[in-house]
């Protein structure tokens, strides 16, 4: 996978037109509840001790729940690792772990490109983290993966992309990462203005997959899904209230999934550069589904039909 930094979409020209009922709830968007991926350029200042306690280089504290400062945070065992395997985050960023954490680093020797890693407690570490972050031993801070260019997802026309249209629960897309990457997804694509940043609480619920699963954030989706037709991709977006169901819709042509945001589906605009909407079959009468679970049973519906 192409790791060219990112540049927003341009102008295409075809539009398709969809058929199925645009707009509407999408089926799953219930309330907010592979290697060298994308690009980092900003290092954070690294000394040179080997240890450290609660504060920064400087002496201060972090303050807790600060979004700008979780947004160059990682935290938990899977995505720090991650982070650290990623060629892209080489020379980059500031590594701390609990005393049992480096000598597992050390002894299994999962930091790669060169991490260097300062040592202090479990509390002293959560200190410097938002409120309730699981840290597991391991953070890492370091600025959010910038992403890459849609061509560079899209140029080979087969598979499955997911597209979000203003999904913004960080615990909801870091889940839709994790299982685009376990059923074989080649990318995300983002708005670039409604996306969180791929740190923090989205990257713990990713398990990792952010580091590993290129991810394009775009200007207009609009206009991406316009590019995306000429490239050879079929999109199907999901709403709850389609006539077709997702077997109906899908098939074995190179396909976009396009899921909604979790209150309001996927955005009229969005929807009628869709080729078709679908709806995920629910006979147990439930209402709909989390955002993450919708995508889950849409991306392995997908897969099935592309024959993986």
């Amino acid at each position: 996978m192409s790791r060219i930094s990112e540049r927003n979409d341009r102008k295409s020209g075809k539009k398709t037109a969809p058929s199925g009922k645009p707009g509407g709830r999408l089926s799953g968007s219930g309330p907010q509840g592979a290697k060298g991926n994308n690009r980092g350029d900003w290092s954070p200042e690294r000394g040179s001790a080997p240890r450290s306690d609660s504060a920064d280089r400087s002496g201060n504290r972090a303050p807790r729940g600060n979004k700008a400062d979780a947004d160059n945070w990682l935290w938990g065992r899977h995505p720090v690792l991650a982070a650290l395997a990623n060629p892209a985050r080489k020379g980059m960023g500031r590594l701390l772990v609990t005393a049992d954490r480096a000598e597992e680093i050390e002894r299994d020797r999962l930091a790669p490109n060169g991490h260097r890693a300062e040592i202090m407690d479990g509390p002293a570490l959560a200190r410097l983290l938002p409120a309730g972050a699981v840290h597991q031993g391991m953070a890492f801070k370091v600025a959010p993966l910038e992403g890459v260019a849609l061509e560079d997802i899209a140029e080979e026309a087969s598979g499955v992309i997911v597209m979000l249209d203003q999904l913004t629960d960080p615990q909801n897309v870091g889940a839709i990462f994790r299982s685009a990457l376990a059923f074989g997804a080649k990318g995300i694509v983002v708005q670039d203005r409604h996306s969180p940043a791929l740190a923090g609480a989205l990257a713990k619920a990713s398990a990792g997959a952010t580091e590993r699963l290129p991810c394009a954030r775009v200007t207009n989706l609009s206009r991406a899904l316009e590019k995306l037709a000429d490239l050879g991709w079929r999109a199907v977006g999901l709403d709850g209230s389609a006539e077709l169901t997702l077997e109906q819709a899908l098939d074995a042509q190179p396909t976009v999934l396009v899921m909604g945001s979790e209150g309001d589906g996927v955005r009229r605009l969005v929807a009628e550069h869709c080729e078709a909407m679908a709806k995920i079959p629910m006979p147990g009468g439930f209402e709909s589904l989390n955002v993450s679970n919708a995508a889950a049973i849409a991306l392995y519906e997908a897969a099935r039909k592309q024959g993986a």
